[in-house]
């Protein structure tokens, strides 16, 4: 069935009998079904490790993806295992709810990690070997010409001394507190000839305001680095000296700490002072992972963990000489000659190529942009237009996460200062950048912009914006409504659509979300108002449910029965269990997800299997979209528990046919990419996906797609 704009959707509302259906026994959420949510996460973190793999990948970007590796891994250590090894603080009943088995999960874990270090050291021995091929070399303190020692040491006193603080640990009555962050050189001081105790010292490495890469001077024709701990390990006898040691054996060490915030339901205004105060203590979360260099002293590692209350079930990972590899994600690109990234450089959709108004073109027809492959500056400029346009009244506007150097926040301020009513839902527990929001929020509300700070036990996770303008008596109103985050850095990188329109039926409940927002009591019949956007909490889970429903009962009726849908995650039990019913009847169930898949996809006792496949590549697929005989729709939300029933979400149907189709076809694409698609089968096993004659990377053939694409 083809939606056009003259039908509105009325099958969003919650209705009783689908309230019977959810909670019926059919759907109800079988655990032992699913794929633990941990287990498949760290199969997607593999997925990564592929990549760095890959030799096909250019070597700096297989060094990049090593970096993304670390820093997902330390992300999910922070949260993840946290939250495990929270679970086994409270009995059985309590958890019910949560994980069936966090003690086994815990321990599959620990296993698969380990395994994934091995595979994670032996890549980067490879890259290394790759590196020498090219002329790059990366140093250590041991093999230095006499050039690059007198080099290191005046880098040392200018840059590097004022900047470290020596530990001696063993001094200390009270342990230091090691940064979550942050990478440490454990050192242990001794005599050649044994004449004093040996003792033990702690330098943190001041990542945090030096680069960790130095490139050194090089002979003709080849690139030195150092890392800026090696620079520090080569001058431990000059900042050691007055201690008469001259025997020093030093090794890195890394703590990952629990970064749960504790925020209760309370948005009143203590929510800031119960965010700062999460933060603070977030420095002080208990440790759910010790990495250390396998070869450190045994006894300075006995020591160490006595004294931070280590155990051997503690997730202590052993690992090579180098750690927090999330820093090699900015690996000096100077050092190599060929720079140039396997895909195309984005462009400016065709219909705002030449135009002089943005507005102008969206209040003639919807417009999809598919950012990074279009430029997202055409949000930057929408935005910048409505800040001077004299027409224009009011911005409204969410915000998850920024860039650093915020140009949208430039053109929201200048909009203020130009007489716009401007009201940014500004989402302060948007995890890890609840430090970047409080201060966002302090600039946006010195400029005079009016800052919602959030909803008791809900996220505010979708991404929308409405702009108003009144000429004389009539008022004009557009917007968009996006899969990703107002950020100008990420957009660079993330694949996501942005649905610009002007559509009357979208943007009325675009208002009502935005009315529910402001509201003091945060009524939900506002956002049960919506006929248009499905709605987290209200009515996402149930409309999915039904479109879902519609397609089974096609597949009874023998008339087809087929959907499509991309996601980042899936590991909600309900939606899983009505997705294997939907399988089970014969509906032609396609998939697209990039990180956890809980599902199962093959079951004899189903008529088809379920066809998954997740794409790792240059661009992190960051898009959510669904495909069902009722229509087309894009959102912000997975199908998770927390993204259907804890956050405010929506899901936009796309009424024009010809973006319709422009959706469908990308989809196509990636369903039949084999270049860097992966299987997602029971065993989440990752294998390559390598079906047809004809090579084809999804991501280079959508590139190809759009920039041919000819729009009237």
């Amino acid at each position: 069935m083809r939606l056009s704009k003259s039908e509105p959707l009325d099958t969003f509302t919650q209705d009783p009998e689908m309230e019977k259906k959810t909670n019926s026994k059919k759907n109800a959420p079988e655990k032992k079904k699913m794929i633990p949510r941990d287990v498949s996460w760290l199969a997607f973190n593999a997925r990564v490790l592929q990549e760095a793999a890959d030799p096909s990948v250019p070597l700096h970007e297989r060094i990049r993806f090593l970096g993304i590796h670390s820093n997902n891994q330390d992300e999910f250590f922070r949260v993840r295992v946290a939250t495990l090894r929270r679970m086994l603080q409270v009995g059985k009943s309590a958890r019910m709810h949560l994980e069936e088995n966090p003690e086994q999960i815990l321990d599959d874990i620990h296993d698969l990690v380990i395994d994934q270090q091995r595979e994670f050291d032996r890549i980067w021995d490879g890259i290394v070997d790759e590196l020498k091929e090219q002329k790059i070399f990366i140093r250590t303190e041991k093999n230095l010409s006499k050039e690059q020692q007198k080099f290191v040491l005046t880098y040392f006193n200018e840059e590097v001394r004022t900047n470290i603080i020596p530990l001696m640990i063993e001094s200390i009555q009270q342990f230091p507190l090691l940064r979550d962050k942050s990478i440490y050189l454990a050192i242990v001081l001794a005599r050649q000839d044994n004449s004093v105790r040996q003792k033990f010292a702690l330098i943190e490495i001041p990542t945090i305001v030096l680069p960790r890469f130095i490139i050194m001077p090089s002979k003709e024709g080849e690139k030195d680095i150092i890392l800026i701990e090696d620079v520090i390990r080569f001058c431990l006898p000059y900042i050691f000296t007055y201690f008469g040691y001259d025997k020093f054996n030093a090794h890195i060490i890394k703590v990952t700490r629990d970064a749960e915030l504790d925020i209760d339901n309370d948005i009143s205004t203590s929510l800031i002072h119960q965010i700062e105060k999460g933060l603070k203590d977030r420095r002080k979360g208990k440790p759910v992972r010790f990495v250390y260099d396998k070869d450190i002293d045994p006894l300075l590692l006995e020591y160490l963990m006595r004294r931070m209350g280590l155990s051997p079930g503690d997730n202590l990972i052993p690992g090579a000489r180098i750690h927090n590899f999330k820093d090699f994600m900015d690996f000096p690109n100077a050092v190599f000659a060929e720079k140039t990234s396997s895909l195309r450089k984005n462009f400016v959709h065709p219909l705002f190529a030449e135009a002089t108004s943005v507005m102008h073109v969206i209040q003639g027809q919807d417009v999809m942009l598919h950012t990074p492959y279009h430029s997202f500056d055409t949000i930057i400029d929408l935005l910048r237009e409505a800040a001077i346009d004299p027409n224009v009244v009011s911005i409204k506007i969410t915000a998850y996460r920024l860039a650093r150097n915020s140009r949208i926040v430039n053109a929201l301020v200048n909009a203020v200062r130009n007489g716009k009513q401007v009201t940014v839902s500004l989402e302060l527990r948007a995890r890890f950048n609840e430090a970047d929001n409080l201060e966002w929020k302090t600039r946006l509300e010195d400029e005079g912009v009016k800052v919602l700070i959030g909803i008791p036990g809900l996220k505010v996770h979708a991404k929308m914006c409405v702009i108003k303008k009144k000429i004389g008596t009539k008022t004009i109103q557009c917007g968009f409504v996006a899969t990703g985050n107002l950020n100008e850095k990420t957009a660079r990188v993330y694949g996501d659509h942005w649905l610009l329109t002007a559509n009357r039926s979208i943007l009325a409940d675009i208002n009502r979300v935005f009315s529910y927002l402001e509201s003091p009591k945060h009524d939900p019949k506002i956002l049960a108002a919506c006929k248009t956007l499905a709605i987290s909490p209200i009515s996402m889970r149930s409309f999915f449910i039904k479109m879902i429903e519609k397609e089974i009962k096609l597949a009874k009726n023998k008339s087809g029965g087929e959907m499509i849908i991309k996601m980042n995650s899936l590991s909600d039990p309900q939606m899983i269990n009505l997705l294997y019913e939907a399988a089970r009847v014969g509906v032609n169930v396609k998939m697209i997800i990039r990180g956890i898949c809980c599902a199962y996809t093959e079951n004899k006792k189903w008529k088809k299997n379920i066809t998954a496949i997740s794409i790792v590549d240059e661009y992190l697929e960051h898009a959510r979209a669904f495909v069902f005989r009722g229509g087309v729709y894009i959102s912000s939300c997975d199908w998770m528990v927390r993204n259907l029933d804890h956050r405010v979400e929506v899901a936009v149907p796309i009424f024009d046919p010809a973006i319709q189709q422009e959706i469908k076809d990308i989809l196509a694409i990636q369903l039949s990419g084999n270049v860097k698609a992966r299987i997602l089968d029971n065993e989440q096993n990752n294998k390559y996906k390598h079906e047809g004659s004809k090579k084809i990377r999804s991501q280079i053939e959508i590139f190809k797609y759009l920039h041919e694409k000819q729009y009237k």
